[in-house]
């Protein structure tokens, strides 16, 4: 099993299965729209225009379980996102990360990469998943690690 092995849905409601990245390096997100870290997202971007054509995606997933600081709807985060960021990578439809309700991918992140002390539990918003090529999991990121931060790791797996 791999992070590639789930099948997720876009805000605009179609199905997508993950397995369309298998080759490409993939950073996931769960993102928020009211978060003091909301302006990752032009980092997160940044990151995707930079990469994309060398096999980079970046997939964002709204979560509302903190601080319930992504309450809009799909077509009010898609919005908010192309509006105030520029979003051109995708995002998908809101998810839970955490809890009985959290989606299988992100049951499947969360072990395959615990966090500090090896909890699994997402802390916040903007926690962040670097995916190897194959769809294994290379690394997890806090919250208030900057997109930019990322640039050597991913450059290292699009590499390989």
């Amino acid at each position: 099993m791999s992070s590639l092995d789930f099948q997720v849905e876009t805000l605009q409601g179609a199905s997508v299965n993950l397995r369309q990245y298998l080759g490409k390096v993939v950073l996931i997100v769960n993102t928020a729209s009211n978060c003091g870290f909301t302006p990752q997202y032009q980092g997160l971007e940044q990151l995707y225009q930079q990469f994309h054509q060398q096999g980079l995606e970046v997939l964002g997933f709204p979560c509302n379980q903190f601080g319930h600081q992504e309450p809009g709807s799909a077509e009010e985060i898609g919005s908010f996102c192309e509006k105030n960021f520029g979003v051109t990578f995708p995002l998908f439809a809101k998810i839970e990360v955490n809890g009985a309700h959290a989606h299988p991918l992100y049951q499947y992140l969360k072990s395959a990469a615990p966090g500090i002390l090896g909890s699994e539990a997402i802390k916040w918003n903007f926690t962040k998943f670097l995916i190897r090529k194959d769809g294994t999991v290379f690394k997890r990121y806090a919250p208030q690690t900057m997109p930019k931060e990322l640039i050597e790791d991913i450059q290292a797996l699009l590499a390989l």
